[in-house]
C-alpha cells in the first residue's frame, strides 16, 4: 500500500497509518469503517464482501486490532454471518428479534453486548441476558449518543462502528462520529444497492476534512474528521 496524502511514502503498513486515533473528550472515539463502490453501492447481492480485497483485508483487520468494542446493527450481523470475534462486540437491536443460537454468541470468545431501547419486549430481553450484556440505552427508540457513553462506562476508549447504513446514518445524525474510514473499491454495481449511510438528511451536512489517502490495486482508502477532530 502506497500512501498519497498527507505525505507521499512509497510503502506503508495500514496498522501504522489508522494508528492515528481521533481525540474526544468526554466520551469514547468513535470511527466508521465502510467499503463502497464508485457508484456508491455498498454491497453486491446484499453482501459487502463482494466488492472487498487483499487491502481491504488488512485495513479491516487493522482497524479492529485498534478498536476497543465494535458496533454494528442486528441486521448487518444477520447478512454478513458475522462469528465469534477477537474484541467485543455491540449489536444494536431495537426489536430483539435475533437468532440467539449461532455460533456468534454461544461461541464468543468475549462475551457480545446488546444495545436496546426501553421498549424492547420482555422475552427478547430475558434472552439477550442469557448469551449477551444488555445495555438499555433510551425510552422509545435507542439512543445512541447514552449508548456510546455507556460503552465508555465499561472501559471501551475506542469504539468502531461497521454498519449497516442506517446505523451509520443514526450515529451521524446523532453527532457522535469522529472519523469515516471509506473504502473505495474500484467497481461498478447500481441496482438498489444502498449508501454508506440512510435516513433523514443532515442540516447542515458536515464539511469533513480529509485526513489520509492511500492506494493499493485501484482501491483508494480515505480518512475523512468530522468537525473539530
Amino acid at each position: 500500500m502506497r500512501q498519497l496524502l498527507p505525505e507521499p511514502i512509497d510503502s506503508v503498513e495500514p496498522l501504522d497509518v489508522y494508528r492515528d486515533i481521533p481525540v474526544v473528550a468526554g466520551r469514547p472515539v468513535v470511527r466508521l469503517n465502510m467499503i463502497s463502490a464508485v457508484d456508491g453501492a455498498t454491497a453486491v447481492d446484499g453482501l459487502s464482501g463482494g466488492l472487498g480485497g487483499p487491502a481491504d483485508h488488512r485495513v479491516f483487520g487493522a482497524l479492529r486490532s485498534l478498536a476497543d468494542v465494535v458496533l454494528v446493527a442486528a441486521g448487518t450481523v444477520r447478512a454478513e454471518n458475522y462469528g465469534p470475534a477477537a474484541l467485543p462486540i455491540a449489536v444494536v437491536s431495537g426489536s430483539l428479534r435475533i437468532d440467539w443460537d449461532t455460533p456468534f454468541f454461544t461461541a464468543a470468545t468475549h462475551r457480545p453486548i446488546v444495545v436496546t431501547s426501553g421498549r424492547a419486549p420482555a422475552e427478547g430481553l430475558k434472552r439477550a441476558a442469557d448469551v449477551a450484556d444488555v445495555l438499555v440505552s433510551g425510552d422509545a427508540a435507542v439512543d445512541l449518543v447514552r449508548a456510546v457513553e455507556m460503552l465508555g462506562e465499561r472501559g471501551f476508549g475506542h469504539v468502531l462502528a461497521e454498519g449497516g447504513p442506517s446505523l451509520n446514518g443514526s450515529l451521524a445524525g446523532a453527532g457522535v462520529l469522529d472519523e469515516l474510514c471509506l473504502s473505495l473499491a474500484p467497481r461498478l454495481v447500481a441496482g438498489d444497492a444502498k449508501r454508506i449511510l440512510t435516513g433523514p438528511g443532515l442540516l447542515p451536512p458536515p464539511e469533513l476534512t480529509l485526513h489520509s489517502l492511500c492506494e493499493e490495486d485501484g482501491y483508494l482508502f480515505l480518512r475523512y474528521r468530522f468537525p473539530s477532530r
